[in-house]
């Protein structure tokens, strides 16, 4: 493109543009090397959040919204439900509650399993004086339950104490800390809404009923009535929120105020734990003014008490697989002499089988406290 010349102006002319683009060039490599990195991020991200989107939601979300909008759409379904809502006969104070806050049901007939059912038993045979109710955030659209070809909900059915409602979730809302917050649509854009729905549930119905909050993963051991505003620690670092009583008394409503009112505050739909260890967890350090769990003292916390792993969960969810291991069975079964609750960790064990007549310690924790349930399996539980 250029013809050399001999004279020395045109060489230095062209010895300083020679220089200019070769500098030129590096500069440019690096550039091309910064925007070869850029859009492999980029790249990786869209793959992420795509991935992520059909493992979820089977491709379905709106990108709009939230890729996990999808699972919870049944929460504004306000024309399916056939069964009793909670909006039409309010429970009874401090009753022992749970919450099933998938849209699995939206079928029709209940979608229940016979794991979550044992934990419903449990709590009903072991507090035959308490009322115990499950909330539906699903619609269920038979005209009296009695229909429902789900065996393990006929067999709850048996006991008088339990109750099966649905939850209308704008109408839960009402009145409450929370109506705005749902109205904005925070929840649908979690990236684990039915997890987050239930870590909602748990604070709002004690901060509107008191009571008992329990989740679906557990076996109850003993009566819970002698206990009083209460959660339990998981380890000497950790407090868990599977189970939480507030009562109706001055030092209950303190904790249920405190509670959801953290949870407005600190929602936080990308972190897993945020919204339900996370929440009891940051409250009582700031009431009781300790970071540690064991200096959670009723007397530094307004009288709401820590109890010792021991008391809800005796194993450790990073030994979940005791609970099936038949080699440990008598070690694991002394564990829970002291025990109020065993925790199941359903996240880990959901896939993890139990043989009906083995010594799985599972299997025998059910036997004896959920045995109308545990009878309806043939050979696995």
């Amino acid at each position: 493109m250029f013809a050399l010349r001999k004279d020395t102006g045109m060489s230095y002319e062209l010895n300083a543009f020679s220089k200019y683009f070769v500098n030129d060039m590096k500069h440019l490599g690096r550039c091309r090397w910064a925007l070869t990195i850029f859009a492999l991020v980029l790249l990786l991200t869209i793959l992420s959040r795509t991935t992520h989107i059909f493992l979820f939601d089977g491709g379905q979300g709106d990108l709009g919204l939230s890729s996990h909008s999808a699972p919870i759409k049944c929460y504004d379904d306000t024309t399916s439900n056939k069964i009793e809502d909670v909006s039409d006969v309010p429970p009874s104070k401090d009753s022992i509650f749970f919450h099933e806050t998938s849209c699995a049901s939206a079928e029709g007939d209940f979608v229940f399993t016979p794991r979550q059912a044992c934990a419903v038993e449990s709590a009903a045979k072991s507090n035959p004086n308490t009322d115990v109710y499950v909330f539906f955030l699903s619609p269920i659209s038979l005209k009296n339950i009695s229909l429902t070809k789900n065996i393990a909900i006929k067999t709850l059915l048996s006991y008088r104490n339990i109750h099966l409602r649905h939850v209308t979730m704008e109408w839960y809302m009402q009145d409450t800390p929370l109506q705005g917050w749902y109205k904005s649509r925070v929840l649908q854009r979690s990236l684990w809404p039915t997890s987050h729905a239930s870590d909602v549930m748990r604070y709002l119905t004690l901060w509107k009923y008191s009571g008992t909050y329990l989740d679906l993963d557990v076996v109850v051991l003993k009566s819970l009535s002698s206990l009083r505003n209460y959660a339990g620690a998981e380890s000497p670092r950790a407090i868990g929120a599977g189970i939480i009583n507030l009562d109706s008394s001055s030092t209950g409503r303190a904790m249920a105020h405190a509670f959801l009112n953290e949870l407005y505050k600190s929602f936080n739909g990308a972190a897993w734990g945020a919204n339900g260890p996370g929440v009891i967890t940051r409250v009582l350090r700031q009431i009781c003014q300790v970071k540690t769990v064991q200096d959670m003292t009723p007397e530094r916390c307004g009288g709401f008490t820590i109890h010792p792993p021991i008391a809800f969960y005796p194993v450790s969810f990073e030994n979940w697989e005791d609970y099936f291991n038949e080699d440990k069975s008598n070690l694991t079964m002394k564990m829970h002499r002291d025990s109020y609750i065993a925790h199941l960790s359903n996240k880990f064990s959901i896939k993890k089988n139990v043989t009906v007549g083995s010594r799985q310690p599972y299997g025998l924790l059910a036997a004896e406290h959920c045995p109308k349930v545990f009878s309806t399996s043939q050979q696995v539980f």
